[in-house]
């Protein structure tokens, strides 16, 4: 059965960079609802339409495609008092914006007095390479597609 719109797709991957370092090992399989559900990238997904069980793929995306471009706006200092004292270099913060919206922020240095977080995804910036293979395809339920999501 061929990739198409409202299908489940579980897909087998792994992520890396332009240089081949692995970023994701996809130590799981992912498994999205195929027809623009949001659920993987665009161009990611465009690829992978017709293809079928055991298919190999092999997508580069730009920063662009992917997670986006790096943003400098997004790195803020902020004062060491407002962390719990067991703050540390890599924690992963989520706080809500002006208009209530969760935002998620990684602590990516603490000085004496003040701590530096970063609301860009930990892959932005970065062309990556997706490749596997797909694992299984089926028809998705009326309930996943209303959801917009597998179950």
């Amino acid at each position: 059965m061929p990739i198409s719109r409202n299908h489940v797709v579980t897909l087998h991957y792994q992520v890396a960079d332009k240089a081949g370092e692995v970023v994701d090992a996809g130590s799981e399989p992912l498994v999205y609802l195929h027809g623009g559900y949001g659920g993987l990238f665009d161009a990611l997904e465009v690829a992978l339409q017709g293809k079928s069980v055991g298919d190999a793929f092999r997508v580069e995306l730009t920063a662009e495609q992917a997670f986006g471009d790096y943003d400098e706006t997004l790195v803020s200092v902020e004062p060491r008092s407002a962390f719990p004292k067991d703050i540390k270099v890599g924690t992963r913060v989520e706080t809500e914006d002006e208009d209530g919206e969760p935002m998620l922020f990684t602590i990516t240095a603490i000085e004496k007095n003040q701590v530096v977080v970063d609301g860009n995804p930990p892959l932005a910036g970065l062309d990556l390479v997706f490749s596997g293979t797909v694992a299984a395809v089926r028809p998705a339920t009326e309930k996943e597609i209303a959801a917009g999501a597998p179950d």
